[in-house]
């Protein structure tokens, strides 16, 4: 990981630009990934939501850094999902730039770094109500997964 207000994974990044599964996965297993962090005074309507870390609210929290880039944090993590659906879709991304592509009029984004085993607690808890996971959705190099195959790939 690079700075702390430009969170990253450059495994991630490069695994995604090469559109390579295996490598994603590798990226996935042995780095981190920015996952988006509900925000309380956060506008996210009836297309997002969020869902806490686990269901004893433990998952390894390590708290924040002075930049509120949180590591496996046991902050909400932000869900988004159609309208009229119970199923939400979760979105990772490689860096915090990418994430405030998909949204640049939010002016208060932040973002919290999972580990595979942050991650892999985060899956395993809400697996029955997320129905897709996409990686920087916004592109260049977006890729997609069940949340099933992701947590086999996490194992």
């Amino acid at each position: 990981m690079t700075e702390a207000a430009d969170p990253r994974s450059e495994a991630l990044e490069l695994a995604l630009a090469s559109q390579d599964v295996a490598a994603v996965a590798f990226a996935l297993r042995h780095d981190v990934v920015v996952v988006p962090k509900l925000v309380a005074d956060a506008s996210v309507g009836a297309a997002g939501g969020a869902f806490g870390p686990g269901a004893d609210g433990a998952d390894g929290a390590d708290g924040a850094d002075a930049d509120g880039v949180a590591f496996g944090a046991a902050e909400q993590v932000r869900v988004f999902g159609r309208e009229n659906t119970d199923k939400r879709i979760l979105l990772l991304f490689s860096s915090a730039d990418a994430y405030a592509a998909m949204v640049p009029n939010d002016t208060n984004r932040q973002v919290m770094l999972y580990d595979a085993s942050a991650l892999r607690a985060f899956l395993e808890v809400h697996l029955d109500v997320l129905e897709q996971v996409f990686f920087d959705i916004a592109g260049p190099h977006t890729m997609a997964a069940t949340p099933e195959d992701l947590l086999k790939a996490l194992h």
